[in-house]
Order: C-alpha cells, then structure tokens, then sequence
C-alpha cells in the first residue's frame, strides 16, 4: 500500500508544492501555522483540486492533471478526520458513524454496533454531539471514518481541539484505536511532540514547499536546513561562516565554534538548547562560552537560562540553556556559568 503525491496549486498570494510518498508508515506533515499542511490534505482527499500534478493510491490514480483525471472525493475511498470533527449536529453518534455508509440496513446496523464496542462508544449511541466531550467527539469522528474501510486515513491537527490535560490521555487512546486500521495514516500536526511521538516519517512543509522528507528520528536529530532545525525545536541559531574546514564563527553569538568534522555549504549553525555542558571554569578554552546570564525560568523539571557570550560585542542574541534543578543547584561555580558546546551536538545547516 502507498500513497504519491506531486501537486502544485497557486493561491492569491500563496503558491503550494508539494511531493512525498507514504511506505506503509505513518507519515506526519510538520509546519507552522499556513504553510499549507491542511490544504494537502483536501487536495489529497478531493476537497480542493491542484493546479497540476498527480496523486496516486495503492495503484489507482486519483488526479492526473495531464491525463485530465479528478476522482470525486466520494469515489477516492479516503477517510478524513477534520479539526473539528465535523460531526453532523443534527445526528446522534450511531447515525453520525452510519453516514456515508452504502450498504444494506442490516450491514449498516452490524457495523455500527461494531464500531460502538471498538470505540467505546457504549452508551452515547443516542446522544448528540453536543451532549459529547471532546474525546468522545474524537471518537465518534475516527469511527465514522474507518466504519467504510478507507484506503487512508487523513487526520488533520487530530489533537489541537483537546484540553491540554485531556491531550495526553486521548493522544494514547486514539492511537492503539488506530492499530485496529490498516491503511495509510497521513497526521497533519504544528507540534513536534506529537509528530515525534507518532510518525514514523516526515514531511517538513514551509511556505507552501515540502522541504524536507524523510526518518523523524534522522530529521530531528540532524534538520539540515535552518527552517527545519527551527521546527523541530533547536532553539540557538546563528548565521554562520568558515574559518577552516573544520571551525565556524557564529556572529550572533560572536564565537568561534571547532568541528569534530569538516564543513562545507552552510550558512547557519545550531545548537539544541539542552546540548551545552556546565564547566567549572574557562580554562579549556575550547568551544567555552562565559556567560552573562539574562534570566532564568523555572519550569516543573527544570530552568531555562537566558545568556549571551559576555565577551560578545552583540548583546541583544540572547541564547538558551535547559537544565535539570539538580543539576543547577548542586553546580560547583555559582558566581560565574560557563557553558561547554558539545562538538556532536553542532547542527551544521543551510
């Protein structure tokens, strides 16, 4: 089973290209706020057509734009969870799942039944999606999806519309639900979090433009590119330039930073805000940042450090720290900070 994307479609101002292909793994699409994560979706699905390109699903072609091939979206066999769900208000929870459902009226009534007892719907099949918590609208939503056995499965922001104290309880919920699905899983997310935890591979969108493909883990780790290192977290990045093939000076931080490799083609560097070692004093020299410290936030399992190189000429790049409470109170030096850069945790980027 796989899914293939290439489509291009222009907007007023926004022009969206996009190309991955699935491999039985979930995928998740990464991007901040209109980059053109959700409009993927319902060019995927039909809603909207692209401009050109194709799409093609477990072998069947479901837009071509040079053979003039537009599948509706009720003939392309897609399930979509919307953000909100989408739920029919005028319709209790057993109708909301029957709906769309072309079958008999006794196949209908079996697989209601059936998705009521795999979703845990028992008990709300006369209610409302108003008499409904936002879990069990979730719920209610994913089992009308799977109830006619999609080829895939698109489930856009499936998370943000939840209470954060729900979050993590529905985030567990839904997906061993979703082991009960075969198909294709495509999850659009803004948050890392959710697309480390639950996606196999990523596309990174930005801008419209699909940036970036591949592993979630290889990504994070290593994001090649300034935008996507931004994405996944790294909270320290600075222009940078080579002073020998293997050391970059940072002008944000105004530092020299030694390689444990050599660096080519890149314009930026980046540094995870937990990547730093606390070191007693300067006397190393290497790869050493004395810092003025700015302010530091207490967060539940640890602080934040604002800094900056106190030997810097550029005051106004502040940098970040994250550390244990531990860590941070049984230091050695409490008068001055000075921070170690870890050579494997340099992000070398474009």
């Amino acid at each position: 089973m796989s899914l293939k994307v290439d489509i291009k479609k222009k907007f007023k101002g926004f022009n969206l290209s996009v190309s991955f292909e699935t491999n039985k793994e979930y995928l998740g699409l990464l991007g901040a706020s209109g980059s053109g994560k959700s409009m993927t979706l319902k060019c995927i699905s039909g809603i909207e057509p692209p401009d050109e390109g194709f799409i093609e699903l477990n072998g069947r072609v479901l837009y071509d734009s040079d053979k003039k091939i537009n599948l509706k979206p009720q003939d392309r066999n897609i399930g979509y969870l919307f953000q909100d769900y989408a739920l029919f208000p005028n319709m209790t929870v057993e109708e909301n799942i029957e709906a769309g459902l072309k079958l008999s009226k006794k196949e209908k009534v079996n697989i209601v039944e059936e998705m009521i007892t795999k979703f845990h719907l028992q008990g709300l099949e006369k209610k409302y999606p108003v008499q409904l918590s936002g879990g069990q609208k979730q719920r209610t939503a994913l089992a009308r999806c799977i109830a006619y056995k999609p080829d895939v499965l698109l489930l856009d922001e499936p998370f943000s519309a939840l209470d954060a104290h729900l979050k993590t309880q529905v985030q567990i919920e839904i997906m061993e639900l979703l082991k009960l699905y075969t198909g294709e899983v495509l999850i659009v997310t803004h948050s890392m979090e959710e697309a480390y935890k639950f996606c196999k591979n990523l596309v990174i969108l930005k801008d419209g433009n699909s940036v970036l493909f591949g592993d979630t883990k290889e990504i994070f780790m290593k994001p090649e590119l300034a935008s996507v290192a931004r994405l996944t977290g790294c909270k320290n990045i600075s222009s940078c330039t080579l002073v020998s093939t293997n050391k970059i000076y940072a002008h944000e931080w105004d530092i020299e930073i030694e390689l444990n490799e050599s660096a080519a083609d890149i314009g930026f560097v980046g540094i995870k805000s937990n990547s730093f070692v606390v070191a007693d004093d300067s006397s190393e020299r290497t790869n050493i940042i004395e810092c003025e410290i700015i302010d530091v936030i207490e967060k539940i399992q640890g602080y934040t450090i604002i800094f900056t190189n106190k030997k810097s000429r550029n005051t106004a790049s502040h940098m970040y720290f994250d550390i244990k409470k531990e860590k941070w109170n049984n230091r050695n030096n409490k008068n001055n900070l000075f921070l170690k850069i870890i050579n494997d945790s340099v992000l070398l980027l474009k």
